[in-house]
Parts: C-alpha cells; sequence; structure tokens
C-alpha cells in the first residue's frame, strides 16, 4: 500500500493562526492564495513519493520500456534549441550517441550563436510580465500536469532516452528520469503553496500581508548531464515561482532534455517562459552575464565552473539591477566510515551500491572508505566476493548492473588515475583496474587501497567507478574522524556504520560540518524528494537543498504591505501632552 501523506510541514517563521487547516490563514492578492474565479482559498493535491516500478522479467513495464528503447535506438533525433515557444535551429550541428555504443548515432542536435542567446533572454523578458502576473493556482496547475505526463504517457520515453543518451540501467533510469522528477514537480508545487501561506502577525487595527515576488530579471539554469530530473528541476522550480528562465543542459543530455522540453509545452507552459540553448558554456554563460537583467543562476556542476561563475558575476555586479542570487550544487568526495562493531555484509552492500551505481558518476558517490584493521579482512573478501558478481555492459540488458561512463574524455581521466595508481608506491590496485572504449567508455569497478590518509584519490574527486579504501588501527578511531573532516574540500554526503550508540552519537557530532547529507548505517546515495533535501556545504555548493521550500524561497523577493485601517489624524503622540 502506498505510505500515508506527509503531515504539512511546520510554520516556516511567521506567524499562523490555530485552524484545522493552517493554509487559511487569511490570505490577500495575486501573490497569495485566493483564487480569484471562485472566491476560494485552495489547498493543492498532497504529494505522496512516486513508487517505483521493479522492471521484473515477463513484467509488463520491462516489455514497454525495452521497446520504446529500441524504438529510439534505431531513429534519428533533431534537437533543436527551444526559444519564445519555438523550435530553432542553427548552422553548426552536434552529434548524439550512447556512451556504451560510441559509433551508433542517435541524431543531432543545433548550436547556439550568440544572437540565439540573446534571443532567449529577450523571449525570456518578454513573457516575464504575463507569466508572473497569472494567478499561482495556474502556474501549480501546469506543474502538476506535467509530474503526471511523466508518470504516465512519457515514462517510458523519458527513461529509454535516459539510458540511451546517460547509460543508465533501467533501475538508474526509473528513480532519476521519472520517480524522482515527478516527486519535484509535486513535492515544489505543495512547496510553493505553504511558502505562500506563511503570513506575519497584524496588530488590532491593522493588516500585515506579505507577498513573494519572483525575482526581477531572469534565471538562468545550468544543469548537468547525470541526472535527467535535475534538467527539470533547475529550470522549472524558478519557473514555478514566476520567474522566466535560460536553460543551458549539459551537451551529454540534451537527447533526454528534449523529453523535458516536450513535458512542459504538453503542459501548458506559456512560450518564452522557459528557454533552452546548447553549445558552447563560456559564450552562452558571457553573455548572459552581460545582461543587467540576469537575477540569479540554478547550477549543478563542477566545483572549479561554479567558483569561476561566481566571479564573473561579482566582477559584473554594477551592471546587474539588483544583487544575482547564487545557488549551486557542485562537486563531493564522499566518505563512508565503519566502526569496529559494523554489520560487515551491510558495510559492504553500502559500498558497492554507493560507489559503483550509475558508474559512480554521481556526486553523492561514495569514494572514500575508511575500514577499521579488525574487521578488514573479512571485509576485503565479502567485497571481493561481490564485486566478482557484477557485470557490465549495455543498459539493454537488464542482467548489467553497470555500464559506461559518460564519454571518452572522462574514460581517458579514469584510465589516467588507474595507470598512475599502479606505479604509486603509497596505493594499489585491490580490485578491478580494466578499462576498454573500443565499443562503449567501460571502466570495470575499481578499488583502491593505500596507506596514504591525503592519497589523491582520497582527496580529489574522480566521477567514475573508482573508490578508495584506508585501512585504521581501531584505537585511532578519533584521528580517524578528523581525517575524514579534513581530508577533502567538499561536504556533500557522508555514511557511518556503527552499532554502538554512544559512539555513535559522538561521531554524528564531530562530523556535522563535512556533509550536508548524513546517513547512518546506510549508503550515502539515493537522497529521496520530501524526505531528504539535498544539498552541500563548503566545495559542494550553496546547500540551498534542492526539492525543498529551503530552495524555492530563493527564487522569491517578499514583499510586505501594511495596511491601517483608520490611520491618526494627529501628529502628537501622548507623551508630549
Amino acid at each position: 500500500p502506498p505510505p500515508p501523506p506527509p503531515p504539512p510541514p511546520p510554520p516556516l517563521f511567521f506567524f499562523t493562526p490555530k485552524t484545522p487547516y493552517p493554509i487559511l490563514s487569511g490570505l490577500v492578492g495575486s501573490e497569495m492564495c485566493i483564487r480569484d474565479r471562485n472566491n476560494s482559498i485552495v489547498n493543492v493535491p498532497i504529494p505522496i513519493n512516486e513508487p517505483i516500478k521493479e522492471y521484473r522479467n515477463n513484467s509488463p513495464e520491462k516489455e514497454s520500456v525495452l521497446k520504446e528503447y529500441k524504438k529510439l535506438r534505431n531513429s534519428k533525433t533533431d534537437v533543436k534549441m527551444w526559444i519564445g515557444g519555438k523550435f530553432i535551429k542553427s548552422s553548426k550541428t552536434a552529434s548524439m550517441s550512447p556512451p556504451h555504443d560510441h559509433k551508433h548515432i542517435l541524431g543531432k542536435y543545433y548550436l547556439a550563436e550568440k544572437k540565439h542567446v540573446e534571443l532567449a533572454i529577450k523571449s525570456a523578458l518578454d513573457a516575464k510580465e504575463n507569466w508572473s502576473n497569472m494567478r499561482w493556482e495556474e502556474r501549480a496547475s501546469i506543474f502538476l500536469k506535467a509530474a503526471e505526463l511523466v508518470a504516465g504517457p512519457y515514462r517510458d520515453k523519458i527513461n529509454a532516452a535516459t539510458m540511451l543518451a546517460q547509460s543508465k540501467t533501467i533501475f538508474q533510469a526509473e528513480i532519476d528520469a521519472a520517480c524522482e522528477l515527478i516527486d519535484f514537480l509535486k513535492f515544489n508545487v505543495y512547496s510553493m503553496q505553504h511558502i505562500y501561506s506563511q503570513q506575519p502577525k497584524s496588530d488590532p487595527g491593522v493588516w500585515n500581508q506579505l507577498g513573494y515576488r519572483p525575482l526581477e530579471g531572469f534565471v538562468y539554469a545550468v544543469t548537468p548531464f547525470n541526472f535527467t530530473a535535475i534538467s527539470g528541476n533547475l529550470p522549472g522550480s524558478a519557473a514555478m515561482m514566476g520567474n522566466t528562465v535560460v536553460w543551458k543542459p549539459s551537451d551529454h543530455q540534451i537527447y533526454s532534455a528534449k523529453v523535458v522540453i516536450d513535458v512542459f509545452k504538453e503542459a501548458g507552459l506559456p512560450d518564452g517562459v522557459i528557454n533552452a540553448v546548447y553549445g558552447d558554456p563560456e559564450m552562452i554563460t558571457n553573455t548572459i552575464l552581460k545582461s543587467k537583467h540576469f537575477a540569479g543562476i540554478h547550477f549543478t556542476g563542477s566545483t572549479s565552473v561554479f567558483k569561476g561563475l561566481w566571479k564573473k558575476i561579482g566582477a559584473n555586479i554594477e551592471n546587474y539591477n539588483s544583487y544575482p542570487r547564487i545557488v549551486g550544487e557542485t562537486g563531493g568526495k564522499d566518505f563512508i566510515i565503519a566502526h569496529n562493531s559494523a554489520n560487515v555484509d551491510e558495510f559492504v552492500t553500502a559500498v558497492i551500491r554507493g560507489a559503483f551505481e550509475f558508474q559512480g558518476q554521481k556526486c553523492s558517490a561514495a569514494s572514500r572508505i575508511y575500514v577499521p584493521k579488525s574487521i578488514s579482512k573479512v571485509f576485503y573478501e565479502k567485497l571481493k566476493s561481490e564485486i566478482s558478481k557484477i557485470k557490465m555492459g549495455s543498459p539493454e540488458d537488464f542482467k548489467n548492473f553497470m555500464t559506461a561512463v559518460i564519454h571518452e574524455n572522462s574514460f581517458d581521466k579514469l584510465a589516467g588515475v588507474i595507470e598512475k595508481v599502479k606505479s604509486d608506491k603509497d596505493a594499489e590496485i585491490l580490485i578491478g583496474g580494466g578499462y576498454d572504449k573500443s565499443k562503449g567508455y567501460f571502466i570495470e569497478p575499481t578499488v583502491i587501497k593505500t596507506s596514504n590518509a591525503k592519497y589523491y584519490s582520497m582527496e580529489t574527486e574522480l566521477f567514475g567507478p573508482l573508490v578508495t579504501i584506508f585501512e585504521y588501527d581501531d584505537k585511532d578511531w578519533n584521528k580517524t574522524l578528523n581525517l575524514v573532516d579534513e581530508t577533502s574540500e567538499y561536504a556533500l554526503t557522508g555514511a557511518i556504520f556503527c552499532d554502538d550508540r554512544y559512539i555513535l552519537s559522538e561521531a554524528v557530532d564531530k562530523l556535522k560540518n563535512c556533509a550536508g547529507n548524513f546517513y547512518i548505517n546506510d549508503k550515502c546515495t539515493g537522497a529521496v524528494v520530501g524526505q531528504q533535501p539535498f544539498g552541500g556545504a563548503r566545495g559542494s555548493g550553496t546547500n540551498d537543498k534542492a526539492g525543498s521550500y529551503l530552495n524555492l524561497l530563493r527564487w522569491v523577493s517578499p514583499r510586505l504591505i501594511k495596511e491601517v485601517f483608520v490611520p491618526p489624524k494627529d501628529f502628537k503622540y501622548p507623551f508630549m501632552g
């Protein structure tokens, strides 16, 4: 049976009257919760996380998605830019291929020139007034319809496109492109209503009203290759709050991004609200950041790129109409540490799933492991035994746990790391280490063991199926906790395996700053919208927690309206008598 619906979230920071329906808090105006058409205060459907299909043998969903996969693979797709509600070509194109079969061509996409970026900015600004003045319920309806489209008629297509374009297994595609995108859309609508319902206290004779305006200008959304759901959420969440958007997807995710565009278009998103351009990130970004109407950036990608964007925004700060909002989720060097009280079977499972699902190409992927010597022997034996069962190949074969890394540059970098480890004295390849790009960009699940807690692969984000283990003396538990906290510039995710509650409580407190999402006796990946708001600090981003009201608050500019019913008619105060 489906889980029970979540209770309404608590008030953010303002007074809410005591009523059985907290959302009914005396709201007015188009920025609040009144539906002018029928004089009612509405409540959006309470969201429930989308059930994950299992795609077992002989199941109808397995047959259906494989049929769509074959259909897409055997056809060619032209992906045009989406500007002002129109699909636009340019004079330059680039081809799209599956990473697991890089000689096969899926189609091509059109590269933006500067004039196309300028047109996208103009289209966003032209659409701004009508979109921001639309009642919030109407905006909500569009995104709720988009969620239902993904859950129903587009589910196979968006999953199959993600399997092809990003080499995800069906399970990884299902939890990302279908379920997480649906959850983003539904929970964001729920959070939007919750934000609008938060109102300040009013004294007798005074009515204080807080409106939540969209930002003044347009928002720039930059999305990565690894999650189709992020490609829908970053432009979608800003647009949901009344903003218009220029969106640049990763060149290696454009094939499935086109399905997101088709969903938004069919859901009724007005022309110009979201505009998609592809191609040279430097040219696109520089053109956008020169506009005085640039109001914010919603970014997921590498730490170095995000820092460069922040510098450029700072350098242009005098040109902007307002201070831009800068929201980013970047890299990670995510850890799992085990105490000697840990259950080894659970620990090994978390390492394999955390490090090797989707070939380790998650910013949350486990990439550094800390193992106590007292359980190391049985841990290594179990780890080798389980990894030997992993099958690799095309996502079309559902027996495969892993497929290919995203492109040749990633393959070459990871192969170079493996060769470096083989020549270094303070590290060794414990498991795996093979690679082959003759047909696809395949890297074996690789386990590195090092005697140096600050070894290169313990500190540097590699973004692939490589995980490094450091073995510590049991007596050095507290020292090792310090190592976990100090080794990496990142602070995205982390996990601990420990069955001693006293030790666990102390460790959770000691590691409080090195992970924005922290897991106890679980792998460090797999955050679920509405349950584990996702984001990290330090070099991992601004920790604005995608999929929660915390993120949506960044895309509004509050306005307070105070109305006095009987204003004073004499300037003198009583003390003056």
